[in-house]
């Protein structure tokens, strides 16, 4: 191959390599190998008249986040060390409360447990914590488990370290390999899903203004449904799109009505 040519094909692979890793790093994201019966695109909607709820769909884009696979799912390892028993269950958890019923729920399951401890995770920008030691030294349970769902880039997800004690003191330092190590086994287990908040917003319009507003829902990528239409000629509609894409959804749609759209929020105001 003469210099010329060299030259050349270094300047195209060079090109070729800076474009693909954007286009790669928009996959969904998936543990696993194997087929799976996740459907990227499915929608879950739950449809509400509250502007402000945030429901999440399975996507990629620059706010997303990785959180465990399946609201409903639970996963579960064990490990014995020096007798011990470490058995770490993980699940998705979007708030403090519910992460408290399925805490209980454990301590129900293992009664002659000697320590649950957890970590939780909620939330992103800002993010919320939570961890427990349950009686463990200070440090030794709750830091590593919390640890070790930070080293996994998680978010809403609740970890729980079941500790039956095998009669061995494992030391400070083995504690927190122990729950360390048996938190790292289940998140590591878990399939995981890119999510993206997601915004519902019900709306009321003249129906003469219906193409309108359906042109406008598609140029932000956003989905309407619930479409219902009353006596006096007006049809109310629910979008759903990216929470970050609400404003300019509400300002698309100002444009495309003239002003004439109303905002439904909870107490049937409009804005």
């Amino acid at each position: 191959m003469s210099k010329g040519n060299l030259f050349i094909f270094l300047s195209i692979t060079r090109i070729y390599c800076s474009a693909f890793p954007v286009a790669f790093s928009r996959l969904p994201f998936h543990p696993f190998s194997g087929p799976s019966n996740h459907q990227w695109c499915s929608r879950s909607v739950v449809v509400t008249r509250k502007r402000s709820n945030v429901s999440l769909f399975s996507s990629a884009s620059e706010s997303e986040y990785k959180t465990i696979e399946g609201i409903d799912e639970v996963y579960e390892t064990e490990q014995v060390i020096k007798k011990s028993r470490f058995i770490g269950i993980a699940r998705r958890c979007t708030n403090w409360a519910d992460a408290q019923e399925y805490i209980r729920g454990i301590r129900k399951e293992h009664p002659k447990a000697r320590h649950v401890c957890f970590g939780l995770c909620c939330g992103v920008n800002p993010g919320t914590e939570r961890a427990s030691d349950d009686g463990e030294p200070t440090g030794t349970a709750a830091a590593p488990i919390l640890g070790a769902i930070r080293g996994d880039n998680l978010s809403d997800t609740l970890c729980v370290v079941v500790r039956y004690y095998g009669g061995i003191k494992l030391g400070a330092g083995g504690l927190i390999r122990a729950y360390g190590g048996a938190a790292r086994e289940v998140l590591r287990e878990a399939p995981k899903e890119i999510l993206i908040p997601q915004s519902t917003t019900r709306i009321e319009v003249d129906s003469s203004y219906a193409g309108s507003v359906y042109d406008a829902v598609r140029r932000v990528g956003g989905e309407a449904f619930d479409e219902t239409y009353d006596a006096t000629g007006n049809f109310q509609l629910n979008i759903v799109c990216e929470t970050s894409k609400v404003q300019r959804l509400l300002d698309t749609l100002k444009d495309a009505t003239r002003g004439n759209v109303a905002v439904i929020i909870d107490n049937d105001e409009s804005l």
